[in-house]
């Protein structure tokens, strides 16, 4: 078919639904506040709605290259889920146990805060809380489910279920599956929604917002833009992926990159043979996975790795993905939704999203010289945005709780490799992944490939 009606970039479908904010002035001269934050993106404004919440009198300053929800934060899959970034078996050795589970809670109750806020602030996100949903579709990512399961009831995680053939078909027809996962820990959203919705109400509580401001340096109580430097006693980094952008921080974060396909609206009767009205995120077992979601206008929205790495950590700009990636998420959603054969595609786009070479997300914050930083989060975003928010909040203002112990606080770790390593690694081990899945969907045995395992311990993934 035909797609001379697809949207290619633009920067996502979810800001052709709601529309580009007017943008608010850049700086015009240098100035001096009580906080800075480089980047309004969910982080840079989750964390400045809990310091004005706690603090109304504090000066907030929130910088911002392009408009407030340009990046992640608008171009996401809409999963707010609790995932730990990383995995929680890290923190057990590096921390005990306790710890681990504390990180978890924290995760499972901050799905609810973000919804919780929402309500409260009168943020209409298209939130439904239908849980997470993970689909096996051959024997060795059916082993992997049940290992995953197994090791959350391990944890004391009963609600996680397992679902076989028939109970997963019930709640979504996918061709060839044989087996699923499902938590409650989960919901749907909107992205750009939330994020317009998150600005508007920084912006009533005071927050200064100064978008279409490019800051090149970051030091000890400044951010310097080519407009003017803002002198600050606490300044925050919530850079993300476009953290390589920055001087001196070239390769603290890779920009990976992940793209989304979006189809048109389908209609009721489509609906009636896919099922999915539980309206649960969807995701796979494989090592290159997808992640999809059913929008509130019953559309599927399709995501998937794509291109993986521009050479030199490069950031897009506007979102456009290339030609294969758009042929690979076509075929995935018409493999897995084969419903949509004679519907199409309205709109695909791509975004970057930051990964440390732990592959785990971090909250940094030097009390001595008010530098903080919070990132890395290797696609789990949504969720562990908020609380990275309000445990930057709690840490600027000098508070000892329950979220400034968690494990994640002040953890730190290595450099990215030299350009052109981290290239020529980044393009070989996801092709790894790709060669691992091909490999498992073409066998009858239950063993991950051990291409996969490699690649694993090669990226330190947990």
């Amino acid at each position: 078919m035909a797609h001379s009606s697809l949207t290619n970039g633009n920067v996502s479908f979810w800001y052709d639904e709601v529309g580009f904010p007017v943008r608010k002035p850049a700086l015009a001269e240098s100035l001096s506040c009580d906080v800075c934050i480089v980047g309004a993106g969910y982080t840079g404004m989750w964390t400045a709605y809990y310091l004005k919440k706690a603090a109304p009198n504090l000066r907030v300053v929130l910088l911002e290259q392009q408009f407030a929800g340009y990046g992640a934060s608008g171009r996401n899959g809409g999963w707010l889920t609790n995932s730990v970034t990383g995995g929680r078996d890290q923190y057990v050795s590096s921390h005990g146990k306790e710890s681990a589970l504390a990180m978890q809670s924290a995760m499972n109750h901050t799905v609810d805060e973000v919804i919780r806020i929402c309500e409260l602030e009168g943020i209409d996100a298209d939130i439904v809380k239908g849980g997470e949903l993970n689909a096996a579709f051959n024997p060795a990512q059916h082993e992997r489910l049940l290992e995953w399961a197994a090791e959350e009831h391990s944890w004391g995680y009963d609600d996680v279920q397992v679902f076989n053939k028939a109970e997963t078909l019930s709640r979504i027809t996918l061709p060839n599956v044989r087996s699923s996962i499902w938590h409650p820990h989960c919901a749907r959203i909107q992205p750009a929604k939330l994020a317009q919705g998150l600005r508007k109400v920084i912006l009533e509580l005071g927050v200064e917002l100064y978008e279409d401001t490019t800051v090149v340096e970051i030091g000890i109580n400044q951010a310097i833009t080519a407009q003017g430097t803002v002198h600050a006693d606490h300044v925050i980094r919530a850079t993300e992926g476009f953290t390589a952008n920055l001087k001196g921080v070239h390769r603290q974060v890779l920009p990976m990159n992940s793209s989304i396909i979006m189809t048109e609206p389908l209609p009721e009767a489509v609906w009636e043979e896919i099922g999915w009205s539980g309206y649960e995120t969807l995701g796979d077992m494989a090592h290159v996975y997808f992640y999809a979601q059913r929008t509130a206008d019953n559309r599927i929205a399709m995501g998937g790795r794509g291109v993986p790495y521009r050479f030199g950590s490069k950031t897009d700009t506007n979102g456009t993905a290339q030609a294969s990636t758009v042929k690979t998420l076509m075929n995935l959603t018409r493999k897995h939704f084969p419903q949509t054969q004679n519907f199409e595609f309205e709109h695909v786009w791509s975004g970057v999203l930051g990964v440390p070479r732990d592959w785990s997300a971090a909250v940094n914050y030097v009390s001595s010289t008010g530098e903080g930083s919070a990132g890395g989060y290797v696609g789990t975003g949504v969720t562990a945005t908020n609380l990275a928010g309000r445990t930057l909040a709690d840490l600027i203002q000098g508070k000892q709780t329950e979220l400034t112990n968690l494990p994640w606080v002040n953890h730190h770790v290595r450099n990215w490799e030299i350009e052109p390593l981290r290239w020529i690694a980044t393009h070989g081990l996801y092709a790894a992944y790709g060669l691992a899945d091909t490999r498992e969907q073409n066998s009858s045995s239950s063993h991950t490939s051990v291409i996969a395992a490699l690649a694993n311990k090669i990226t330190g993934r947990h």
